[in-house]
């Protein structure tokens, strides 16, 4: 099976591509940057440079695939919804001109909402124009990835963490090598067909004033959590220089998933994945 993975350098992919070679794959591996990969990797992997959001480069970088495990690559132009919707115009022109018939799709809880989640209703966006193709797809729904911590290594040192979620909502964390684990068995597995939704919970619902104790306990010093208002958020944001359409759709991910939102897969044995925060953070974060 030939098997074309995006961002392989990201998060979920960077374990993707390790588990599809110790499966003994040799994957496509599609980067704007094949330069960027260990130089290890590419003796087990074919790599080639490629922009996904370009539709003739897409189709011709993937030609004579079998599976795809695509990721709406992230944002560069400041507009992630219309930087989300260029890539899924490439995509659709990839399955269509090759035939590929086999998708594992990197979305997220929310998607079920379809509207009013900022950078999710582009996710769900590509969910729909995946459906209407007629391909064997299956939607994996993940919870918030761990690795979003990173980002907030400089609060994280000043002790304090700040949030527009209520600190006692309970919501499902996981980490991105579980991501990767269940996106490998999807695509090596050829028992299922027609259209799926496969949630990735991680192994327990986490609140963020149960992640500020957490990691209070690992880091080694105390960790305060607040709860601050929208405009405060979007104002901080704004002032950091971030383009006001990103700010809308990453701020729109947390308030889209906070009022009277209920997801449409509930936790189970299938989504719960087993890498713990408390691991994560002694591995990735300290």
């Amino acid at each position: 099976m030939r098997i074309a993975v995006t961002t392989p350098g990201g998060n979920v992919g960077h374990h993707l591509t390790r588990i599809l070679l110790r499966a003994g794959v040799r994957p496509l591996l599609l980067t704007r940057r094949p330069d960027h990969l260990e130089p290890e990797l590419l003796e087990h992997a074919e790599a080639v440079a490629v922009d996904i959001r370009d539709p003739g480069r897409l189709v011709a970088a993937t030609e004579d695939s079998d599976a795809l495990y695509w990721v709406d690559p992230p944002s560069d132009s400041g507009d992630p919804l219309a930087d989300h919707a260029r890539a899924t115009t490439a995509l659709v022109a990839a399955l269509r001109e090759n035939g590929i018939r086999r998708v594992v799709f990197q979305s997220s809880v929310g998607t079920e909402k379809r509207h009013g989640a900022g950078e999710i209703d582009a996710l769900a966006a590509t969910e729909l124009a995946l459906d209407a193709l007629g391909v064997d797809v299956t939607h994996l729904r993940c919870g918030f990835f761990f690795s979003n911590l990173l980002f907030e290594s400089d609060a994280l040192r000043a002790g304090r963490l700040q949030t527009v979620l209520p600190l006692d909502l309970p919501m499902g964390w996981v980490a991105p090598r579980d991501i990767a684990e269940v996106a490998a068995t999807t695509l090596l597995n050829p028992s299922w067909s027609g259209r799926r939704v496969q949630a990735v919970h991680g192994p327990t619902d986490l609140t963020w004033a149960s992640v500020g104790r957490l990691l209070g306990e690992e880091l080694g010093r105390e960790i305060v959590v607040e709860r601050i208002a929208d405009q405060a958020m979007r104002e901080q944001m704004l002032g950091a220089g971030m383009p006001a359409p990103m700010v809308e759709a990453m701020l729109g991910m947390s308030t889209g998933l906070r009022d009277g939102f209920t997801p449409e897969q509930q936790r189970s044995l299938v989504t719960t994945t087993p890498t713990t925060l408390r691991s994560w953070v002694r591995e990735e974060l300290v």
